[in-house]
């Protein structure tokens, strides 16, 4: 079983670290030809970034959630706190600093499928000295859940101390590994593993993080070396979830897919938030699925999510789809 954050603390918070982008999304573009123009349906502006998206989604669920972060002095940065603060999300340990605010190019094809173009910004110099898990920082915060682990460049070093100093400061942790652009994979995220109790991955970071072997065997050696659970986010495929005991598989819900942008944090929150509040792995990794599947239909990240009760009203009576029990190989 997955340890519930009550197993250690009462409190019932989520503390989010990661980064806060400014996204431009784009749609829909099926290929970029150089030297020409293409006619597209909309671009629009939205706040993004893994730990803006999981904090919110996370709110929206209604979960208490504390971000930590660095924002520019910009008028990006004027406009994600104000998102953020709209969703009820506490951002009073989120860093000013003197550089830009991070910023992406989300290019979103007719299927929904996404490439990003990121600029880091401020996000190079967030989190240079780790974090310092302070009674003021914790307070009321159960939970440590850090995102963007390889689009923060001071994460790669500082991760493992992170998630050590919130074990000793009570809470239990989490990490969605996202897409590292540097390819450095399991060199970064192998010291992790010891600290963690769950870690999100989808299934294309899993293949690079198996490196050839299957999936199963690639989730058992990564529980092996002491991360409680792994969760596995498929897509239109669902999720699967392992633990020393156990193999579980969650089908998706029937959706039409707008927009897969934030699709992922959107899971985790769904997930961490039937976890906190004491739920077996399956019914976590559904209401993750549930929480994915209302982000993909509407443009934008967080757009399509329901606060609870109607996010339970609509897992309730939404259908799920058939699911392949065979998880890919390579």
């Amino acid at each position: 079983m997955i340890p519930a954050s009550s197993a250690r603390s009462p409190r019932t918070g989520v503390l989010c670290a990661g980064a806060l982008v400014l996204d431009t999304l784009v749609r829909p573009v099926e290929a970029l030809k150089w030297g020409t123009t293409t006619l597209v349906d909309t671009v629009e502006s939205r706040v993004g970034g893994s730990a803006a998206n999981t904090g919110r989604a996370l709110a929206i669920l209604g979960v208490p959630v504390r971000v930590v972060a660095s924002l520019g002095p910009d008028d990006s940065a004027t406009v994600i706190r104000k998102e953020m603060t709209r969703c009820a999300v506490d951002i009073s340990c989120v860093e000013a600093v003197s550089e830009s605010t991070a910023q992406t190019i989300v290019l979103i094809n007719s299927a929904g499928d996404r490439q990003f173009l990121h600029r880091s910004g401020c996000s190079d110099t967030a989190f240079s000295n780790g974090l310092s898990f302070t009674p003021e920082l914790v307070r009321g915060m159960g939970h440590f859940h850090l995102a963007s682990l390889f689009v923060v460049p001071h994460l790669r070093r500082e991760a493992p101390s992170m998630l050590r100093a919130a074990r000793e400061a009570g809470l239990t942790t989490s990490m969605d590994t996202c897409w590292d652009p540097k390819g450095e994979w399991m060199n970064v995220l192998d010291p992790c593993l010891p600290e963690l109790d769950i870690l999100f991955m989808n299934e294309d970071e899993a293949m690079q993080i198996a490196a050839g072997r299957s999936l199963p065997t690639m989730a058992r050696t990564i529980l092996e070396q002491g991360t409680r659970a792994i969760v596995l986010k498929r897509g239109r495929e669902g999720c699967s979830v392992f633990t020393s005991s156990d193999e579980i598989t969650c089908p998706a819900y029937e959706v039409d897919v707008q927009d897969t942008t934030g699709a992922g944090d959107c899971f985790v929150a769904g997930f961490l938030a039937a976890h906190l509040e004491g739920a077996s792995p399956e019914r976590a990794g559904h209401t993750g699925n549930a929480a994915g599947a209302l982000g993909v239909q509407c443009i934008g990240a967080i757009e399509g999510l329901l606060p609870r009760p109607k996010f339970d009203e609509w897992m309730a009576r939404t259908p799920r789809r058939s699911m392949s029990p065979d998880l890919p190989t390579r």
